[in-house]
């Protein structure tokens, strides 16, 4: 039996739509946002050299690819599979810390609390423990409902298997196919998603792209100014004396 009884395709699609704008403009607006000096100060320049790296558009590239690798992944995990999983479930979105999704069933008397992650390596030992804490607080609003209480973590992607080694755990975690499974009680609507995004990450294409060129040529031309030589070369001694000088 899944969590949510059943959901409203349209609604996820809704949801999809709305998390991949979100999506392409928060990685717009830091894309364009990128300023050369603030990057060298938190760059390696001795990696660059170790590189022989010679002209700034090889370092701006290595900088931005690297920045946009980063942030895309932050950023979307951040905006895109939380509402597309209460959007699965019919939950809402929970109030309680550290607790993203609440789901009531008044017909079975559960209150199921749903932290949902991105892959299945998020957790350190800290942070794995204040999630604990957190169902621990939100298991209270199931005792005063006089509920049956059940806990998830649920991981958008990748596989999650228990070792099945010391004390049980209040909560179960789930990966992939078998957490889109439980919310929906559907075993293909893991697969499903990718058909309900359709054509709308072709919407945002350009503009991304044209968002990334323009800050690469403006990047190029901050280093350029700031870490050259007359001749055009890197002036090595520059760049580290402003990145690890007094």
């Amino acid at each position: 039996m899944a969590i949510g009884a059943s959901y409203n395709e349209e609604e996820v699609i809704k949801a999809i739509a709305n998390a991949l704008e979100t999506f392409y403009s928060s990685l717009i607006e830091k894309i364009d946002g990128l300023d050369i000096v603030k990057i060298m100060k938190r760059k390696n320049p001795y990696l660059y050299r170790a590189k022989a790296m010679e002209n700034a558009s090889e370092i701006v590239e290595n900088v931005l690819s690297a920045f946009v690798s980063s942030s895309e992944e932050t950023i979307f995990g951040n905006c895109f599979f939380e509402p597309l999983a209460i959007a699965a479930s019919g939950g809402n979105k929970a109030l309680a810390e550290g607790i993203d999704i609440m789901v009531q069933d008044d017909e079975k008397n559960v209150i199921y609390a749903i932290a949902v992650k991105s892959g299945p390596s998020v957790f350190n030992a800290d942070s794995k423990k204040r999630q604990e804490q957190n169902f621990m607080a939100a298991s209270k609003l199931a005792q005063q409902a006089r509920a049956r209480y059940e806990a998830y973590i649920g991981y958008a992607y990748g596989k999650k298997n228990e070792s099945g080694r010391g004390k049980p755990k209040m909560y179960q975690e789930l990966a992939g196919k078998r957490f889109w499974m439980e919310l929906t009680g559907e075993e293909d609507f893991y697969l499903k998603i990718m058909e309900f995004m359709g054509e709308l990450p072709e919407k945002y294409v350009a503009s991304y792209k044209e968002s990334y060129n323009k800050a690469f040529n403006r990047l190029v031309r901050e280093f350029a100014n700031k870490f050259c030589k007359e001749d055009g070369s890197i002036d090595w001694e520059k760049l580290v004396e402003f990145n690890s000088g007094e």
